[in-house]
């Protein structure tokens, strides 16, 4: 209950600020309000509705309206508050320019008179019309001269007809017609330029998002590492979440170009699914076909325990799968004549459902003079891992922020948010991940596939 109160909040006050600079700004009361508003208020109970509904199989159909909005929600207010300094200045001088306006004075006609001020000047009846027909003055109400009853019938027509606040019985904004003109330009401008910016934004996200991953390749040196091993190729992916917006086609992709590199080791570092093995076994099941010389291992990342039956029937799905769980354990690779301990740990998520990660079942008693590599799918584990002197932490969770500038916020919670970056004298990789989440959407971080090489 806590995170859907959360959620409704954020999703409340963010849909109120759209709603200010969105729809209240750039339109005058009346019916184009009222219509826009209404549609912002069920955009805005999409929110909460797809986070909580895609998890469950009558929801899926709401994943990709619901994530898109999100998304284009998210640019939305990222545009507008980015807009909210030059509007301001904009409006600044608008309010200077008709200060000065109305201060000046204005000139001296004929007779010493004044002229009227041509936006407050209210019109005076001129004698010569106010004689009706036959050369009599007009009756009070009747039509000042020949044709004025056709003229008072198209003003009174204008009137009821004109769509401005008066004509729907609502107060017009404070300000000249010239003023309230010049301020629905800048608002519409500034909207205008955030619709732009937003769509943009989030489509070219899109195609980042369901486009072939990025290989990262990268060197790590290990000061402790046998000279033998150097060399020792690993493919590491993360994050793949498979779930409602996802193919097996995705899937087949990832393990394609996993299998391109021919490494020696492969390691997908938590967070795989989204969902049951009912719901995407068959998704799956191409990660059978992974090759590698010396298999392929995995750890548990915070989404496999938010599925509805724990991560329990996914770890025995992998080992029919022939992928290798790593539960708070540690397995010896052999190559050219020499050994390297890979280690895995639970995510930190586990310890809510009995099963936290365990460092010292995985490392402890081992031989020290022996380089260390652990899978631990958050960043944020990496000063545990530095105790018992592990040399290299593999780790993704971050998604390199997926979104900008959630890559800002990242550091606030994680070590290292994309990257090969060091915590206590541990080396620490984390990959962006090869999928997504939520909003099928990257921006400035694009989905990765790392081929990682150790050296001495």
């Amino acid at each position: 209950m806590g995170f859907v109160a959360l959620v409704f909040g954020v999703a409340v006050l963010i849909h109120y600020y759209l709603w200010r600079r969105l729809v209240r700004a750039t339109t005058l009361p009346g019916r184009s309000r009222r219509v826009l508003t209404r549609v912002l208020i069920g955009l805005g109970a999409l929110v909460p509705v797809t986070l909580i509904g895609s998890r469950t199989e009558w929801g899926h159909f709401l994943a990709w309206p619901g994530f898109f909005w999100i998304a284009v929600m998210f640019y939305l207010l990222v545009f507008l508050v980015v807009l909210e300094i030059p509007r301001a200045l904009a409006l600044l001088v608008l309010r200077r320019s008709e200060r000065r306006r109305q201060a000046a004075p204005r000139p001296v006609g004929r007779g010493g008179l004044r002229t009227p001020d041509p936006v407050s000047a209210v019109p005076v009846p001129d004698p010569a019309h106010s004689m009706s027909a036959s050369g009599g003055p007009s009756a009070p109400g009747a039509p000042a001269g020949p044709g004025a009853e056709a003229g008072g019938d198209d003003r009174a027509r204008g009137r009821a007809g004109s769509g401005t606040p008066e004509a729907d019985g609502l107060p017009e904004p404070a300000g000249s017609p010239e003023l309230i003109g010049r301020r629905l330009f800048i608002a519409r401008t500034a909207a205008a330029v955030a619709g732009v910016g937003a769509l943009a934004t989030v489509g070219s996200g899109i195609r980042t998002a369901l486009g072939d991953p990025v290989i990262e390749r990268v060197a790590v040196a290990l000061p402790r590492l046998d000279p033998r091993l150097s060399g020792l190729r690993f493919a590491v992916v993360s994050d793949i979440h498979l779930g409602p917006l996802t193919g097996l086609k995705h899937t087949e992709r990832i393990v394609r170009m996993i299998n391109s590199l021919e490494a020696d080791v492969v390691a997908v570092v938590g967070d795989l699914v989204d969902g049951t093995v009912a719901e995407l076994g068959p998704l799956a099941r191409p990660l059978a076909d992974l090759e590698s010389r010396y298999g392929t291992y995995f750890v548990t990342g915070n989404h496999e325990y938010y599925t509805a039956n724990g991560p329990g029937e996914w770890i025995e799905e992998l080992r029919e799968l022939g992928v290798r769980p790593l539960e708070n354990e540690r397995v010896e690779i052999s190559h050219a004549g020499a050994v390297l301990d890979l280690a895995g740990v639970n995510d930190v998520t586990g310890a809510t459902a009995g099963a936290a990660p365990d460092f010292e079942r995985a490392l402890g008693g081992r031989d020290r003079s022996r380089s260390t590599v652990l899978l631990a799918h958050q960043p944020v584990q990496a000063p545990e891992a530095a105790r018992y002197g592990v040399d290299l932490q593999l780790s993704g969770h971050t998604h390199g922020g997926q979104m900008v500038p959630f890559n800002l916020v990242v550091p606030l919670q994680q070590p290292v948010v994309a990257g090969l970056g060091e915590v206590d004298g541990t080396q620490v990789y984390v990959t962006r991940g090869a999928g997504f989440w939520g909003p099928p959407v990257r921006v400035g971080a694009p989905p990765e596939i790392t081929l990682l090489e150790l050296r001495a």
